[in-house]
């Protein structure tokens, strides 16, 4: 049996938390590194630091990821039962809440009266659910997909870091890892607003500034406990 495609929005849900892992491997594994770089020269601690944290981030994401949309999922059942109900208890107060959704948006009433009935009669829950609750009911986000989108792109966000910060001239590794990190921000800041379709460039700045403070303030606890 063929298997069900995913939806546009599905595929897009997905494609977030991959985002957003890597997002969370770049400044998470930036911040353990710098600040053990900070406190110490060893390249050999530094880098077991940020597999240690790669290592937890991993396992932290892919639960974190599950848990929210698992529970997210549970809220729009739940919604779907609800409103399952209020279609058999009062199906005409169903109605005439999607026809005044539509009149106020400024649609004609008999229009808006004659597309309520054409989609009600097509389809009737997941029209009153997606105008009363606003999502769509056959797109619902595998938990699942989602855990294994972070768990596979922390990783890979966790790498340039350690890269930057292991393959660096010790005088230099700071800097480079906030440099090549700083780049690292500025694209998944974009790719970010891109998928929640918000503002570029403050996506991107915002991003960036939240590493840049993740990566000073373990910087200066490393130089405090350096030794």
């Amino acid at each position: 049996m063929a298997s069900k495609k995913m939806s546009l929005a599905q595929k897009v849900n997905i494609l977030r938390a991959s985002v957003m892992g890597a997002n969370d491997g770049i400044i998470s594994i930036a911040g353990i590194v710098i600040g053990v770089a900070a406190a110490t020269n060893n390249a050999y601690s530094i880098l077991i630091s940020g597999l240690s944290g790669t290592l937890a981030g991993m396992i932290s994401m892919c639960m974190g990821e599950y848990v929210s949309v698992s529970t997210q999922k549970d809220s729009q059942k739940m919604a779907l039962i609800s409103e399952r109900q209020r279609l058999d208890d009062q199906y005409q107060e169903e109605f005439n809440y999607v026809q005044q959704k539509y009149e106020d948006q400024d649609i004609d009433p008999k229009l808006a009266k004659q597309a309520t009935k054409e989609l009600m009669d097509k389809d009737a829950l997941s029209t009153v659910v997606q105008e009363r609750y606003g999502f769509n009911p056959k797109d619902f986000t595998s938990p699942y997909a989602a855990a294994i989108a972070s768990f596979i792109s922390f990783p890979i966000g966790s790498v340039l870091p350690m890269l930057a910060v292991t393959l660096a001239p010790a005088e230099s590794r700071i800097l480079a890892t906030a440099i090549a990190v700083l780049i690292a921000l500025l694209i998944t800041g974009y790719c970010a607003a891109i998928l929640s379709n918000s503002n570029r460039l403050k996506s991107s700045i915002r991003n960036a500034i939240a590493g840049l403070l993740t990566m000073g303030v373990t910087y200066i606890i490393g130089q405090l406990l350096a030794h």
